[in-house]
């Protein structure tokens, strides 16, 4: 099988190196630098340089680009794509993009399906990407309602390490990524700009580590990634900054009880 990985980032490097680990099929890749699809090829993680002549063969597509960009590369490409060609993005937000690409993707034959691989470390680019990424992560897919090439895009991606596979609209990733990735994010920048952050070594260990890890971010895709979901991810701040007030209002009134309960209630909820 021959598939165009489009972005060599570390997700869409990952995929490359995974594919060339896990398949025999051929891989094309593509990025905006092409000293990075040189690195790629030299490297044996891509095969050759995809281009629009090469898209008229390949029978997937995995476009591992920011939001914008790729909705952009699909619309701007998907005439030049084999006809029932399979094509999946690996965008961190999924209602807008599947929205954009339903009706071009139909007009040309192609199926396109949404996806988000569950993985990624706190470094970007190509240069970090390994084939071992995906290992034990969890693949979400967002497909149409009808798509009949959905149980071959599962089977392909737990063939690349994935362990599990979930299925749900677009609509409600966007409110449960919004809890469980967005606001981890927004919490990690923000807690990391106390004035005793300079002053943490010695006096720091796992929580801290645990804490402030996801806020060495692309601030350039996580900001894209924020607005694009703004609604729901606001949704979650105020809720969050209700739940702090109830920590601050039982500190504040020396009500031992009260915090203790409150604590006790986070601790259920994540015990269970």
């Amino acid at each position: 099988m021959k598939i165009a990985i489009i972005g060599l980032g570390l997700i869409g490097g990952s995929l490359a190196k995974a594919v060339k680990v896990n398949t025999d099929d051929t891989v094309y890749g593509f990025d905006i630098d092409s000293s990075v699809t040189q690195r790629a090829i030299a490297e044996g993680a891509v095969d050759f340089a995809a281009d629009t002549e090469s898209f008229a063969q390949c029978d997937l597509f995995v476009i591992a680009l920011y939001p914008g960009a790729a909705a952009e590369f699909f619309l701007d490409n998907v005439r030049h794509f084999k006809s029932g060609a399979v094509a999946v993005d690996c965008a961190g937000v999924k209602a807008k993009i599947c929205e954009q690409l339903e009706s071009a993707a139909k007009q040309h034959g192609v199926h396109f399906i949404g996806g988000h691989p569950m993985a990624g470390i706190e470094c970007s680019g190509y240069e970090n990407s390994f084939a071992e990424l995906f290992k034990n992560a969890n693949m979400i897919l967002c497909p149409y309602e009808g798509e009949d090439r959905l149980e071959f895009v599962k089977e392909y991606f737990l063939r690349l390490g994935f362990s599990g596979i979930s299925v749900t609209s677009p609509q409600e990733h966007d409110k449960v990524i919004a809890y469980t990735s967005q606001l981890a994010h927004i919490v990690s920048s923000a807690y990391a700009k106390s004035k005793f952050a300079k002053k943490h070594t010695g006096f720091s260990a796992g929580s801290y580590r645990d804490l402030t890890r996801v806020a060495k971010l692309n601030e350039d895709m996580w900001a894209e990634l924020f607005m694009e979901n703004r609604s729901n991810l606001l949704g979650e701040i105020d809720n969050l900054i209700a739940r702090l007030k109830e920590y601050h209002s039982a500190l504040s009134g020396y009500d031992s009880d009260r915090l203790k309960l409150l604590l006790l209630e986070g601790k259920k909820i994540i015990s269970n």
